[in-house]
């Protein structure tokens, strides 16, 4: 073979050698489960916000508040459709006793007001996070992400994603049975 004839096939044998490294790469990542994101917070003590209560908008809430008991941290928003899907769940927790805070991010306090109000609210208060901030803080990558905090303010469980009937029983409520609640 000819040196013009090599540099002519590794013009296009090249290109096609890293389009090919790239497919798989993608390739791979797409069999992942966005939901399974490692946090690097579980096992931490949870970020530190103070932010206004969306039905008490002088008063304000913080996590070291619920230090002592287990608790449930949903970060949603009212124009989050995913969020709507996993809201009957978060109801029928909150009715079964788990404490739930909220997280609303980014969103209208009217709006979230009246979707609570049409919806019904599972928390026991909801920390307006209006820039979004917080949820920073928090790692979150987007709504709904739902964490569980022990006792003592540490992370110790986080979901991606609106939850679902077996999250809610095999991921969930297994920390609160443990805790005694």
């Amino acid at each position: 073979m000819t040196p013009k004839r090599m540099a002519i096939r590794a013009k296009f044998v090249i290109p096609l050698a890293v389009f090919a490294a790239i497919a798989v790469f993608f390739a791979f990542g797409l069999r992942l489960d966005s939901r399974l994101v490692p946090s690097p917070l579980i096992g931490k003590q949870t970020p530190a916000f103070e932010l206004p209560v969306l039905h008490l908008p002088h008063a304000s809430f913080a996590p070291k508040d619920m230090k002592g008991d287990y608790w449930v941290l949903n970060v949603w928003a009212s124009w989050c459709a995913a969020c709507l899907d996993e809201h009957e769940l978060l109801v029928s927790a909150a009715k079964d006793g788990v404490p739930i805070v909220g997280l609303n991010y980014k969103d209208e306090p009217e709006d979230a007001k009246n979707w609570l109000r049409r919806l019904g609210n599972p928390y026991l208060v909801v920390a307006v996070d209006q820039l979004g901030t917080a949820a920073i803080d928090w790692g979150v990558y987007g709504v709904p992400e739902t964490f569980v905090i022990d006792s003592q303010g540490v992370i110790i469980y986080k979901h991606v994603g609106p939850i679902n009937r077996e999250v809610v029983k095999s991921e969930i409520l297994p920390f609160f049975a443990e805790a005694g609640g």
